[in-house]
């Protein structure tokens, strides 16, 4: 396997997945720190487990209802702000480490840096002001 080959593997991700994609998607932040394709595979695989974990764990520790068909157990701790918070917590910590991570510093983000970003709001900015 050369050193550029796209490794993608299936990940069992529901609804774990769904999940971590979710708080992925409320905290912008994560994606500037795991914005090359090894450092995502590395976020989504590690996120996964840790997620799982922290699940589990908080399962154990709390009281849930009996299940009476409607809501599944994840749902009900999701409701918690502290329990989604805790797991916010947990994703925002694998992007850190990613981020971290001396074996992503030489790869190349996806998408523009910031500094395309702010030339870009600039250009924007006045674009806006001409009309």
């Amino acid at each position: 396997m050369t050193e550029h080959e796209e490794i993608w593997l299936p990940l069992v991700d529901e609804p774990i997945g769904s999940i971590v994609e979710q708080l992925r998607a409320d905290d912008p932040g994560i994606d500037r720190l795991i914005g090359s394709p090894r450092r995502i595979l590395a976020f989504r695989t590690f996120a996964y487990i840790r997620v799982g974990m922290k699940l589990g764990e908080l399962l154990v520790e709390s009281d849930l209802p009996p299940y009476d068909g409607t809501d599944t157990w994840i749902e009900l701790l999701l409701k918690d702000p502290a329990h989604r918070s805790a797991v916010a917590s947990e994703v925002r910590a694998v992007a850190e480490e990613i981020a971290a991570d001396p074996r992503y510093a030489a790869e190349e983000q996806l998408g523009p840096d910031d500094e395309a970003r702010e030339r870009f709001r600039d250009f924007a900015r006045k674009q806006l002001e001409q009309l």
